[in-house]
């Protein structure tokens, strides 16, 4: 049976307490699909088709919908194969799963495999494929989330229910979480958990999850696999202009609107100087010995560009950003209002905050001030160590020819909720991508697909990899 948190326990996922939590009604809750088709090869493309099939959008403040029931569907995969699970709400509806099995060695450090069952909305009338229909279109399961990250999440239940039904154990406890809100500020999900229920990853030091394993083709056919050993830091921040109301006809010395928009325009098109950072340098060495070039340091937006494909994995991480993403002010065409607010995306690299703060604050100028939405370090992990090789070694095992490279991610994930504790995560969600696949694309995009090979390639990778860690 499925526990449920004895912080906080479980009520019912109302409409009424729904909207309360989120500010919208979520609409009738999505229903769990049936069990997944039976063990096979297809096992994993199964899982995945049917957790797109549950509808798990998160609008952020917006609100969100069917994490409950992608949840449930989880955990019950788990259970059919004598994985027990914990149910865990940060609110009704907003439910991860955690799980822990039991390691043949109590001395092995535990390790955690991480990964979100939400995902961002997709409008239907710009998608080819309904993207919640799950559906197997030439040679690829298509809809949201297929790779960001319910693939992901289907190779690591694929995994685990094949150990169990043969019975393998880990060397180490192996620990699940399978998480609400991460494409949020994860306040429901994984900030929840491991403020909650810290003791349920007591002895991880390290993790895997999303956004890094995944092969590149660069030119000459050399296939690179970027494993993620960082992010930057998130700042998001809500900027705020005041000046003095009055009538739209009359000339105004301090109009909100006006202030805040230069500001805005200064920030957008600042230039964020180049910043190398030591995880960022490690990337770039190992990109030139992969593809036997030297990747000129003095003109990386050039090697970017030359370098096609390989070069997205550098282009957005060798300096930090701030772009202006939401507007809001005034409420009549003849109203000067009396405030204008804005939203701004910052990313900073590990090592530069103080810079970073510095710059947005000298940017917008006295007038216009600013406050954190979410704010969050820059979490690393060692590209040097044994995980990160044992990462290496079962992506080449399954492919020899392949080159696996260290890198940082340019957005955030869960990562950083589970650096607060302690565990240092990799991105290391592995596929083998035909060349001409734009996988940076899939990321929050319209036809967001994933090839059934690749699910099975990931598979095997994930099997290899928790074998021998």
């Amino acid at each position: 049976m499925t526990e449920r948190a004895t912080e906080r326990p479980a009520p019912a996922a109302t409409a009424e307490a729904a909207t309360a939590t989120t500010g919208v009604p979520p609409g009738p809750e999505p229903a769990a699909p049936c069990a997944p088709s039976a063990p096979s090869a297809d096992e994993v493309a199964g899982i995945c088709a049917d957790l797109i099939r549950i509808d798990t959008s998160n609008a952020g403040e917006g609100g969100a919908r069917g994490e409950r029931a992608a949840a449930e569907h989880v955990a019950a995969l788990l259970e059919e194969v004598g994985v027990a699970t914990t149910l865990v709400e940060a609110a009704p509806g907003r439910t991860s799963v955690l799980a822990r099995i039991a390691g043949t060695d109590p001395g092995h450090p535990a390790f955690l495999v991480h990964g979100h069952l939400d995902v961002v909305p997709a409008d239907p009338a710009e998608w080819t494929v309904p993207p919640f229909s799950g559906e197997v279109v030439d040679g690829c399961v298509w809809g949201r989330g297929a790779v960001d990250m319910k693939g992901s999440v289907a190779m690591t239940l694929a995994v685990v229910r094949r150990w169990m039904r043969e019975a393998v154990r880990p060397r180490g406890d192996l620990v699940l979480a399978f998480l609400a809100d991460e494409e949020s500020t994860g306040d429901f999900g994984s900030r929840y958990v491991v403020r909650e229920q810290r003791e349920f990853f007591t002895g991880c030091r390290e993790a895997i999850s999303e956004s890094g394993g995944f092969s590149v083709t660069a030119g000459g056919g050399v296939r690179v696999y970027p494993v993620a050993t960082g992010e930057r830091g998130t700042a998001w921040m809500r900027l705020t202009a005041r000046g003095t109301a009055g009538h739209g006809s009359k000339p105004t010395e301090d109009n909100a609107v006006a202030e805040l928009c230069h500001a805005l325009s200064r920030l957008a098109s600042h230039r964020w100087p180049v910043r190398l950072t030591p995880a960022v340098r490690a990337l770039l060495d190992g990109l030139g010995e992969a593809l036997g070039t030297t990747v000129d340091t003095d003109r990386l937006d050039a090697e970017a560009v030359r370098l096609g494909a390989v070069g997205e994995l550098f282009a957005a991480t060798v300096r930090n950003s701030a772009n202006p993403t939401m507007l809001q002010a005034g409420y009549k065409v003849n109203v000067v209002p009396g405030t204008a607010t804005a939203r701004v995306d910052g990313r900073f690299l590990p090592g530069t905050e103080e810079e970073f703060l510095a710059t947005v604050d000298r940017l917008l100028g006295p007038r216009v001030t600013r406050e954190f939405v979410n704010f969050e370090q820059a979490p690393s992990a060692d590209a040097s160590g044994p995980t990160f090789a044992a990462l290496a070694e079962a992506l080449r095992a399954e492919d020899p020819a392949g080159r696996p490279v260290p890198y940082v991610m340019a957005g955030g994930t869960d990562a950083k909720s589970f650096a607060r504790i302690g565990i240092r995560s990799f991105g290391f969600a592995p596929l083998l991508l035909p060349p001409e696949m734009d996988y940076f694309g899939m990321f929050h995009g319209v036809d967001e697909r994933v090839p059934v090979e690749a699910l099975r390639f990931g598979t095997r990778v994930l099997d290899r990899f928790l074998r021998t860690r």
